[in-house]
């Protein structure tokens, strides 16, 4: 089953392709790897999942938003490469939780991303390596940022 198909079954709503708030790229392709810039939780109607997890928001919440990037990430995979079947495989995520300080907890946060991956891909393609750090603030106090590396078919 492709990536596309498995995209459709699973039902999913994604939000616009964002745009660059400031001066890079969205996706940078070499050679066979395609490098997807820092992107945060984006929903449908354009607003933002905005907290600090720990203290504004609790880890559901931040999973979800970190779930919400994810689509951001297929939006944008979408818009440049025309179709998610010319990703390959998933190679690296670099999650970044915006944390209160007493929060421990960023690896399950970014599961959010690694989970709808892992339903779109497969586990053998959408499981890649990954960092899950907590950070703060991020741009916008958006609750999560994520950036990945795919390889292309």
């Amino acid at each position: 089953m492709t990536p596309e198909i498995r995209f459709l079954e699973l039902g999913l709503e994604l939000p616009p392709a964002p745009k660059p708030i400031a001066v890079y790229k969205p996706l940078v392709i070499v050679g066979s790897l395609a490098y997807v810039s820092g992107h945060g939780p984006l929903r449908p109607d354009g607003s933002l999942i905005q907290g600090v997890v720990g203290r504004d928001i609790g880890l559901e919440q931040g999973k979800d938003a970190a779930r919400q990037v994810g689509l951001a990430i297929l939006a944008t995979l979408r818009n440049q490469l025309g179709s998610l079947d010319r990703v390959g495989r998933l190679i690296k995520l670099l999650g970044m939780v915006n944390s209160a300080p007493d929060f421990y907890e960023h690896p399950k946060v970014i599961n959010g991303c690694s989970e709808l991956f892992a339903q779109v891909w497969g586990p053998d393609k959408g499981i890649g390596a990954r960092s899950a750090v907590g950070m703060g603030p991020l741009p916008g106090n958006i609750a999560v940022e994520i950036e990945a590396i795919f390889e292309l078919d």
